[in-house]
């Protein structure tokens, strides 16, 4: 079928620094059999070995728990009761991880698993430990397997998708590139199997209505995800900087394929995730002011953090992760930024070393007060 385009070139993953990989349940277990799919994740671990050697930090959000643990329970391929589906989840998840964890030590890869549900993301003090623990774990140079976690997450606190669960997960750790491995090669001008005149979109840089009319609900029978649910994704991701794709991803190697130029659908970032990230802290309605020293201002113009030693004076009301001025010791405002210390621990600290600072908080502190990667200066 031939395929639009609305620009000349694909975002691809030569140039990618960090890049979070979808996958469905349809592409990991077999739907007759409920048994995984080993060589197909083999294949998979490879391309993300691969991408490793090449410098760039990975991160899968994987679907497979439920769907594996229902084959060992004997429960219906049907939809399931929630109490039923996490007990699967609770028995499918080791599995999962195991399987994982085999998978990657081939290639001398650590894998990690994180799970999540949507409160993670919605209350700031989950988002900022979510967040701090993802860049921990990619910083020693594990492969982080996230998922929902289906053995708790009840309906008003789940994702639903994990679609949009892998959107977040960009826009949580700044990827640049995000791949929806799905059992479709892209977003279509109709439904392909029922209309043989659509045509694919080979890459779109603007997601209009007419794009989301497009969109159909219809999913797999071990996923919950249909195409509206990917555009939603995608609406989420290019904001925040990151280009994504949806590409088949049922054949062995996917990654490597949709870099070899696998039919897909590109979605196209207008900004870097850096970029989107700053301009996002530096819209934010201030809680309160931090004013610094001349040695802590010199330190930020050179793109350092902001240390508590190189505090002089802190006002407002503010909790963790929210956002505060940063003055000057001329009172010119620098910046703003997402402290890592509440107003009441921020003053306590200020102009201390970091030596000082589990002695006077009762606790093992935070290395900085406000990190350079959430500074808008």
């Amino acid at each position: 079928m031939e395929a639009l385009s609305v620009t000349r070139e694909r975002p691809g993953l030569a140039s990618a620094a960090r890049v979070v990989v979808k996958i469905g349940s349809a592409l990991l277990v077999d739907r007759d059999t409920g048994a995984l799919r080993r060589d197909w994740l083999q294949s998979l671990a490879d391309d993300v070995a691969a991408l490793r050697r090449a410098g760039c930090d990975v991160v899968l959000v994987s679907s497979g728990s439920i769907a594996l643990g229902r084959g060992v329970l004997g429960l219906p391929m049907t939809a399931l009761a929630l109490e039923q589906s996490q007990a699967a989840a609770a028995v499918g998840q080791i599995r999962l991880a195991r399987a994982y964890e085999e998978a990657l030590d081939r290639h001398g890869i650590t894998a990690a698993q994180v799970l999540v549900t949507l409160e993670d993301s919605a209350d700031r003090r989950r988002y900022l430990n979510t967040r701090a623990t993802l860049e921990m774990l990619l910083s020693l140079g594990t492969v982080p397997i996230v998922n929902e976690n289906d053995t708790v997450a009840t309906d008003e606190i789940r994702y639903g998708d994990n679609d949009r669960l892998a959107a977040q997960m960009a826009v949580t750790v700044g990827a640049d590139r995000l791949i929806l491995l799905s059992d479709v090669d892209g977003l279509y001008t109709a439904n392909p199997a029922q209309d043989p005149t659509a045509r694919r979109f080979d890459v779109i840089d603007q997601i209009t209505p007419d794009i989301e009319a497009m969109a159909g609900d219809a999913g797999s029978g071990l996923s919950k995800g249909g195409m509206k649910t990917k555009v939603m994704a995608a609406r989420t991701a290019t904001a925040a900087g990151c280009a994504m794709a949806i590409c088949k991803g049922a054949d062995m190697n996917p990654l490597k394929r949709l870099e070899d130029g696998a039919p897909a659908t590109w979605f196209t970032a207008l900004t870097d995730p850096q970029t989107a990230r700053k301009r996002w802290i530096g819209a934010m309605k201030a809680q309160g002011e931090i004013r610094i020293d001349a040695g802590a201002a010199t330190a930020l113009s050179a793109g350092k953090s902001l240390l508590p030693v190189g505090v002089t004076a802190v006002s407002g009301e503010f909790g963790r992760g929210e956002p505060v001025v940063i003055v000057g010791p001329d009172g010119a405002r620098l910046g703003q930024g997402l402290t890592r210390y509440t107003a009441e621990e921020a003053g306590l600290i200020r102009g201390r070393k970091l030596a000082e600072v589990e002695e006077l908080l009762g606790h093992p502190g935070r290395s900085v007060l406000i990190h350079r990667d959430d500074m808008a200066l």
